[in-house]
């Protein structure tokens, strides 16, 4: 039986990335072979961490804990999908049950897309620094299962299906944006490349406009004090990870600020 040349080797492993659907430095995916020698060669525990820190397996390292949320919660609207579409009576139309049934398969989606957006994203040019940031980046992204642990309140047709649609076209616009986001995508204020189309010509942050329309549908389901008051909660962390988002951009790309000045930061021509 023939070896197959390492040169073949290293090359079958750098077009892998390509199938995905974007043309990917393959020096990125060199690097990830060469991580160990690097590493070796640094002195200090220090400049190991720092050497480490700049690479793609410390970037999807940083991923992971988002990647495993994702999938946890696809893992479970999938469950919760299957179980569904097997008690149905396909005798009996339900459109409450159809407008459910759409609305898990949009989050479905959604989260697939973020999941495969966080394994090849770019390695972060900048970021910011000091803990604030993180911590507002996190409550961010995490407040809103607050909400999902409160208790349910009982809804009428209108109010339900006005709710499970402000869900659904969140979470579509959440998945149109993130698409034209790309490789940039982050959860933390990093800056990546910057992104000017689709929905980003119109307006800085609409990743997290549709995300916001999910949780004021969210909110709708779960109608109460305690549910009000973490939306309300989430949205002042968000704003402050737009704040600091766009100084680390204005920091990367001088022409951010031209950019700004040509955009609405959320809500077109409002806010």
């Amino acid at each position: 039986m023939e070896r197959q040349p390492i040169g073949s080797m290293v090359a079958s492993v750098t077009k892998w990335p390509q199938s995905f659907g974007h043309q990917v430095d393959e020096s990125r995916w060199f690097a990830m072979a060469r991580i160990g020698i690097d590493i070796q060669h640094r002195t200090s525990p220090t400049e190991r961490f720092k050497a480490l820190e700049h690479t793609k397996v410390y970037d999807l390292l940083a991923a992971l804990p988002l990647i495993v949320w994702y999938g946890l919660g696809a893992s479970a609207r999938l469950s919760g999908l299957v179980n569904e579409i097997s008690v149905t009576n396909y005798g009996v139309i339900d459109i409450r049950e159809i407008v459910g049934v759409i609305s898990t398969l949009t989050t479905l989606v959604f989260f697939g897309t973020l999941i495969a957006l966080l394994i090849f994203r770019d390695k972060p040019q900048a970021k910011a620094e000091g803990l604030m940031p993180r911590a507002a980046a996190i409550a961010g992204t995490y407040l809103s299962v607050g909400i999902v642990l409160l208790r349910p309140v009982e809804l009428s047709n209108q109010l339900y299906f006005t709710s499970t649609l402000l869900a659904v076209f969140g979470t579509t616009f959440a998945v149109y944006s993130a698409l034209n986001l790309g490789q940039s995508i982050s959860m933390m204020s990093e800056a990546r490349r910057l992104v000017v189309c689709g929905p980003y010509a119109v307006v800085r942050h609409p990743l997290y406009l549709g995300e916001g329309i999910v949780l004021v549908g969210l909110t709708l389901q779960f109608f109460s004090l305690s549910a009000v008051l973490i939306l309300m909660l989430q949205c002042a962390c968000q704003v402050i990870r737009m704040n600091n988002e766009e100084q680390v951009l204005l920091m990367t790309f001088p022409q951010y600020r031209n950019y700004m000045a040509h955009t609405s930061r959320l809500i077109p021509h409002v806010y």
